[in-house]
């Protein structure tokens, strides 16, 4: 019994007292808004027919369902061209900020706005990769996202370093003033009846997001004690496992019902199933490299019956690491040779975002460590000067026997 008391009293500590998997919160945060981004940036010279006013599902149609499945979208506030330019603009901005990890529970929010927005107001704009990206933008408004390899983890350690050698913070002035225009923006739909006309689950997340960003702000300026700042450490990190047990769940839901789904196919049942897509023009971008795969019934059958396996087998592997890598790096180049062949990157990177997180942290950090090196060279050759060039000698006259000095380079910010 006592034993067990033990056990348990070290679970409830490790929740309670650290975020779990900070670098796996991390990389599905910059993987999901890096997806999201390039899907934006890729399809802004089509806007406005997938989402915008020239759209054949127009303004009244999406108002329609709205009105029908209570899908909340900001789009909806107002049917002018204008607003849905802002409204992208933003949704950009929004998501890049995410993935740099700047004001990153504030961007979050906004990211989960936007994807949820473009999303409900044209529903059948998408390829599968939209589904993940709509429940996954939920979810990582509860994860603590960004503690690591991001602008305010930077900013954490600058303030930590100057505290430790005595010298005064500057207060956060950008801070409140962000947090005073969104309560602002909040207090104008809420009363002009926009927010609450879909749903009041989301309305009601987004000021409960608003008022706790305030509380968190006033109990680390004006508490006395630490006492307050502990206990919403405590339910900042209790929120942030349990949204990553969720993250981590749906990803095992995923792969386990589109196993047993295609196991009920007939089409898997005999090993054909990857041959017809192959052959589809909409899923066809290489029509070579699609042929050359498909040649061989062997090769199909391979790959039929090897998904179904992996996808199944997945969520029984959890429980062996060794197992459960080998199967992630196979599901990673099976998502990347469908990025490539079906031509279907999006759906891809976003799978293979939802696989990062049970990749182990050791790998994560080799992975950021070569990025790290990378990046510091890039830096590095961006900045070096020139070299110095030689006066020119007259004829005859002999080279320097010591080697020429070159103008040092300059060493580029180790974030």
């Amino acid at each position: 019994m006592n034993g067990l008391s033990l056990t348990l009293s070290r679970g409830i500590a490790r929740v309670t007292e650290s975020p779990l998997g900070r670098y796996q919160s991390a990389v599905i945060r910059i993987g999901f808004s890096g997806t999201w981004l390039l899907f934006l940036l890729r399809e802004f010279p089509h806007r406005r027919e997938m989402y915008g006013p020239d759209g054949p599902w127009g303004w009244d149609l999406a108002r329609q369902l709205t009105d029908d499945n209570h899908a909340f979208t900001a789009l909806m506030w107002s049917g002018t061209a204008a607003w849905f330019e802002i409204f992208y603009v933003l949704a950009i901005l929004a998501t890049a900020a995410l993935l740099l990890g700047w004001r990153t529970r504030t961007a979050s929010v906004l990211f989960m706005v936007g994807v949820l927005s473009l999303q409900n107001r044209s529903v059948f704009m998408g390829d599968g990769g939209d589904n993940v990206l709509h429940l996954m933008s939920f979810y990582l408004v509860f994860t603590r996202c960004g503690r690591v390899w991001s602008l305010d983890a930077r900013r954490a350690d600058r303030e930590a370093s100057a505290r430790a050698r005595g010298e005064r913070v500057r207060p956060d002035r950008l801070g409140p003033v962000l947090w005073a225009v969104l309560g602002l923006v909040l207090v104008w739909v809420t009363l002009t009846g926009r927010l609450f006309d879909n749903g009041r689950l989301l309305p009601a997340l987004l000021w409960t997001v608003w008022a706790v960003l305030g509380l968190w702000a006033l109990v680390c300026r004006r508490a006395r004690s630490p006492e307050p700042r502990i206990l919403l450490d405590v339910i900042a990190n209790v929120l942030h496992n349990a949204a990553l047990f969720v993250i981590m769940a749906e990803a095992c839901l995923i792969y386990a019902t589109a196993g047993w789904y295609k196991i009920q196919g007939s089409r898997w049942q005999d090993g054909t199933a990857v041959y017809y897509p192959l052959h589809l023009d909409y899923f066809s971008p290489w029509p070579a490299l699609a042929d050359l795969m498909s040649s061989s019934g062997t090769i199909m059958m391979v790959v039929t019956y090897g998904t179904v396996m992996v996808q199944v087998a997945f969520p029984f592997t959890l429980f062996n690491r060794r197992v459960k890598n080998v199967l992630l790096v196979l599901m990673m180049l099976e998502h990347a040779v469908i990025a490539v062949v079906l031509g279907l990157p999006f759906f891809s990177l976003a799978m293979i975002t939802a696989d990062a997180v049970f990749l182990p942290t050791s790998v994560l950090l080799l992975l950021g460590g070569w990025a790290a090196r990378a990046r510091e060279r890039l830096v590095r050759r961006g900045r070096h000067e020139d070299p110095v060039l030689p006066a020119p000698r007259a004829p005859g006259e002999s080279a320097p026997g010591a080697a020429r000095e070159r103008a040092p380079g300059h060493v580029g910010f180790n974030a």
